[in-house]
């Protein structure tokens, strides 16, 4: 039996942030460094799967299904020029959570049929978190993916404490949040009162 993945989505680069965000109750942690070597990342997954294990909490590996696999994740998320679902199947197996990055109802569809177990739908809003984003889709976009699809919908891009509320009244079963994070002054605050609003 799969875990829910719903709720807030915490993509991190670090183990110290990703204690933080824990302590602050969320328990999905996504693990994204686009600028480690292979070594590295290796190297700070296991430590990431080690800390999310003793948290009891689900971990994430983002494009790296060979990663994934070596540190046992609890899942993949893979993006449109990743491995598709069959084939990280192949490697992670069936009963590991698999994520697809979606950007139209299009692919949010294909991914549905292709096996995936939840979606990301984005950027919702401008983002600077991610070098190359495409225009922002907005809420409407939004609604109209969480009404075609029966899988939960992650929904990512400039999402913020103040705009949270309204992604989740448009469907939307979570979130993924990076610079919400990655700004705080106090990480560990800043993760419960976010939470505060799937209350």
């Amino acid at each position: 039996m799969k875990k829910i993945i719903c709720g807030i989505h915490a993509i991190v680069e670090s183990v110290d942030i990703a204690k933080a965000i824990l302590s602050g109750g969320v328990r999905i942690i996504q693990f994204r460094h686009k600028t480690a070597t292979t070594r590295e990342f290796l190297r700070i997954a296991r430590q990431l799967r080690k800390l999310t294990r003793d948290k009891n909490a689900i971990f994430i590996v983002n494009d790296r299904v060979d990663i994934a696999y070596l540190v046992d994740a609890d899942g993949v998320h893979l993006g449109q020029d990743d491995l598709p679902v069959a084939e990280a199947k192949k490697i992670v197996g069936k009963v590991k959570i698999i994520g697809v990055s979606t950007h139209s109802k299009q692919e949010a569809l294909k991914a549905q049929e292709d096996g995936a177990d939840y979606i990301g739908y984005g950027p919702i809003f401008a983002t600077a978190s991610k070098q190359g984003a495409l225009p922002p889709r907005r809420i409407p976009a939004l609604k109209e993916i969480a009404s075609v699809v029966t899988l939960p919908v992650i929904a990512i891009g400039g999402i913020r404490e103040d705009n949270l509320r309204n992604i989740l009244n448009a469907g939307a079963q979570g979130a993924a949040l990076i610079s919400e994070f990655s700004s705080a002054r106090d990480v560990t605050g800043k993760t419960r009162s976010l939470l505060k609003q799937f209350k």
